[in-house]
């Protein structure tokens, strides 16, 4: 046997060495690295001073090199113990890079000299054992690097085997394996997912990275071991270089779990924009808890069956990097549980009003199979109890509204001063208003259904019996409705605009607040009278860490000054229909649409000012929590008052009512800080997210860049008619952002908080949102046109451009696009 042994023959590791063995599994496994040969440890012998070639070893080398094409190579060590899976001897023997063909002879037995180094020797003390011992060495073809590195298909640092670690350099990756250079370095976890990488990654492109991750996940599965390998990229594409295994410790392979939760808010998002506080998410995840029980028992489901699915109920909310989605499983899983799922699967599924569609995996394992032959039967019974309950709902509607105000009002007007409570009155509270209020919120439910199914039925029946003008119509009648709350702010907005016009301090009032009106104490007096009445809603008011107006009334003041500086225009306002004209000859129509749209009207009325009552409660509870932190910052439990944010209601009631887990209050504060902080740095995660197993840390691939949309018209929802052609603003945040009188108000989504934004706006476009959204209704009742639905207008208009918007046919038109 010779000492030069081809790759093909390369296996026995105790003749070629663990690197050499593994680079020919990998080339007989279809893995393509650079062709080699091996010189074999015995082609040499230790001289006098210097390594000393047997007989023969020169001939064969010329004749391997030949076979093996043109240089230059790479001449690398293979020695027996190294790539182990104990021990990998990684840098301890010597490389020699772009050898040309005359000088491999002299690198080889520079290689194989390097088995005898003092830094072996050392190495071999400390790890392996063992005496020293010459390499085999490997001759290999070079690859005319663009990128190399390395990648790990697991973690060697912290154990995780869900995750490939890769670390890139610009040409070849020595420098990078010697701990010369700096890599770039990626994560890509499971499903292909960019845990991290650079901003403005420089060395790989994202598909390049995903083809190193895939190639050690490859050599991992090819080995049955996690694996540490080196690559390169050239002009023809990615190679293997070397595999080995990885000899750090790893955590334990996990079970596979292949349970799938899905995380959207294409819908709560209006609700709870952005960075969401742990004190509103777990006062929010209570509230959903209590009241979607309550709204399934409405409908029919048995008491049991409810308590049978408490986790359910109680986990219908997950807070991703801080922000609040709908667990939509969940979701689904409660309407599942509704008389009549198995009868009309379809149609109930798109109650829950998402973008996408729910997988078959879940729609095809949650709920009772469709229903057949008797099983019809019984639905049907279900159905007509539910529907019963629900005609007896709706004539009780107004006494219970009535016991709603009245629980209200004595919640709200008992007395009760949060300034000079102590903890355990103000924990009593905050349980008296769990008790008499949230857990017993029958009124806003109630209507909340019937106005979602009349505004539904109403619509459709319009459309129906008129065709295109009866979607006209239906939302033109929607106007109008003169005891609206959410119609209140923009009028007195803009009266208080009239009397500040009036006296001239338009731009004293913007720039000293309410010092300006010392000397005009008619304005003060209906400034404050809003704020009695209005001092609760506040952008984003549903958080309880957001400022209300009554802390901090400034977006008002900017408000009332811009609407000082605009004079008053015609608007568009509903005219009564003339029922005969619409429906001549049809009597019986024409009462029922009658009939329909003014109980739709007042289901909508009141859905408005149910929803300003709950920004009342939610106000006090907001003055309750913080009460309960100005005391726990007294007693050295918190570092400030608002530190109170960070904590649940239930660690809050707990280090009052004593189930309390930790006193160290101020480190869980601490730890949330931090990890908010880096949350609030991050972009928003995408609209949906979908992870198998522990629903604990979800990760997801960065939202891919909007492709560039150069339309001139898009359509959307138009739910308030109107024709306006102005400059576009978009906001983002009216607590910093103004809007000029007359301008048309753009905005990703919106709350009751922006009413003093849309008092100035002459129309308003909306990304998210639909025909009952908050922006619709009080657009709706300020009579301008408005646009909901139209999916990334921030993005597709352009500040200060001109627009014209339809809000009857949803038509907008950006005036100033170039085609």
């Amino acid at each position: 046997m010779g000492f030069i042994i081809d790759q093909n023959r390369a296996t026995d590791v105790e003749v070629v060495g663990g690197k050499a063995a593994s680079l020919a599994r990998l080339a007989d496994t279809g893995f393509n690295p650079p062709a080699f040969f091996v010189i074999s440890a015995d082609g040499f012998r230790m001289g006098k001073n210097d390594p000393v070639a047997k007989t023969r070893l020169k001939t064969e080398l010329k004749a391997a090199l030949k076979a093996l094409g043109p240089g230059p190579f790479a001449v690398r060590s293979s020695a027996r113990q190294e790539d182990g899976a104990e021990h990998s001897h990684a840098g301890q023997f010597d490389t020699v890079l772009n050898v040309a063909s005359d000088g491999v002879f002299s690198a080889a037995r520079h290689v194989w000299a390097s088995g005898f180094s003092e830094t072996v020797q050392t190495y071999r003390r400390v790890k392996s054992g063992g005496a020293a011992e010459a390499p085999s060495i490997i001759v290999q073809r070079m690859i005319d690097a663009i990128s190399a590195g390395v990648a790990f298909s697991a973690d060697p640092v912290t154990g995780q085997r869900d995750r490939v670690m890769i670390s890139a350099i610009a040409g070849l990756g020595e420098q990078l394996v010697s701990g010369e250079a700096d890599g770039e370095d990626w994560v890509i976890g499971s499903a292909k997912i960019v845990i991290s990488s650079l901003q403005n990654p420089v060395v790989l492109t994202p598909d390049q990275a995903q083809d190193v991750a895939n190639l050690a996940r490859r050599a991992q599965a090819e080995f049955g071991a996690p694996q540490d390998i080196e690559w390169a990229f050239d002009a023809d594409g990615l190679h293997i270089l070397q595999a080995r295994p990885i000899t750090t410790d790893l955590l334990p392979e996990a079970v596979d779990d292949q349970a799938l939760t899905i995380f959207d808010n294409s819908n709560i998002v209006e609700s709870y924009p952005g960075m969401v506080s742990p004190l509103t998410y777990s006062f929010a995840l209570h509230i959903y808890s209590r009241v979607y029980r309550a709204f399934v028992g409405l409908l029919g489901v048995h008491r049991d069956t409810i308590a049978q699915n408490g986790a359910v109920f109680d986990n219908m909310l997950g807070r991703i990097d801080g922000r609040v989605y709908y667990n939509l499983v969940n979701w689904y899983r409660v309407l599942a549980l509704l008389p009549g799922f198995s009868l009309n699967r379809a149609y109930m599924e798109t109650m829950m009003g998402v973008s996408e569609p729910m997988p078959g995996e879940i729609t095809d394992t949650i709920g009772p199979p469709p229903a057949e032959g008797f099983g019809k039967v019984v639905e049907y019974l279900k159905l007509a109890k539910a529907a019963t309950a629900l005609i007896w709902q709706a004539i009780r509607l107004p006494l219970t509204r009535k016991r709603f105000y009245g629980r209200l009002n004595a919640a709200l007007h008992s007395g009760f001063d949060v300034a000079t409570a102590a903890p355990s009155e103000l924990a009593a509270e905050y349980r008296k208003i769990e008790s008499t209020l949230l857990d017993r919120w029958d009124a806003p439910l109630i209507n909340d259904f019937f106005c979602m199914i009349a505004f539904g039925a109403s619509r459709n029946l319009m459309e129906k019996w008129l065709g295109p003008d009866g979607l006209l119509l239906h939302n033109d009648v929607m106007i109008g409705q003169g005891d609206i709350v959410s119609a209140e702010p923009a009028q007195r907005i803009a009266k208080m605009g009239a009397m500040v016009r009036k006296a001239g301090i338009a731009d004293a009032l913007a720039s000293d607040g309410l010092a300006a009106l010392d000397a005009h104490p008619e304005i003060a007096r209906e400034i404050q009278s809003y704020l009695d009445k209005f001092g609760d809603r506040c952008t984003e008011e549903l958080k309880l860490e957001s400022i209300p107006l009554s802390d901090d009334p400034s977006t008002l003041l900017f408000a009332v000054a811009a609407s000082a500086e605009r004079e008053n225009t015609a608007r568009h306002h509903a005219k009564d229909p003339d029922w005969p004209a619409l429906f001549p000859g049809r009597p019986v129509q024409r009462v029922l649409a009658k009939g329909i749209i003014s109980w739709t009207k007042a289901r909508v009325r009141d859905r408005e000012n149910l929803r300003f009552e709950r920004t009342r409660i939610f106000g006090h509870a907001r003055r309750v929590f913080l009460a309960i932190g100005r005391e726990f910052a007294a007693r050295g439990l918190l570092a400030a008052q608002r530190d109170v944010f960070f904590l649940t209601t239930q660690e809050i009631l707990g280090a009052i009512e004593g189930f309390s887990l930790s006193p160290d209050l101020k480190s869980i504060v601490d730890l949330r800080k931090t990890g908010d902080a880096a949350s609030g740095q991050r972009p928003d995660p995408p609209e949906r997210i979908q992870i198998r197993g522990p629903a604990i840390a979800p990760i997801w691939d960065d939202a891919a860049t909007p492709v560039a949309d150069n339309s001139a018209t898009r359509t959307a929802t138009g739910c308030s008619a109107g024709q306006v052609q102005a400059k576009a603003c978009i906001i983002r945040d009216p607590r910093t952002q103004k809007l000029n009188p007359g301008d048309i108000l753009v905005a990703r989504h919106t709350d009751p908080g922006w009413i003093a934004v849309f008092s100035n706006a002459s129309a308003i476009v909306v990304e998210r949102g639909s025909l009952l959204s908050h922006s619709a209704i009080v657009a709706r009742e300020l009579g301008i046109p408005c646009v909901v639905g139209l999916k990334d207008a921030t993005n597709w208009i352009a500040d200060g451009e001109m627009l014209k918007v339809d809000g009857a046919t949803g038509v907008v038109e950006r005036c100033d696009a170039e085609l």
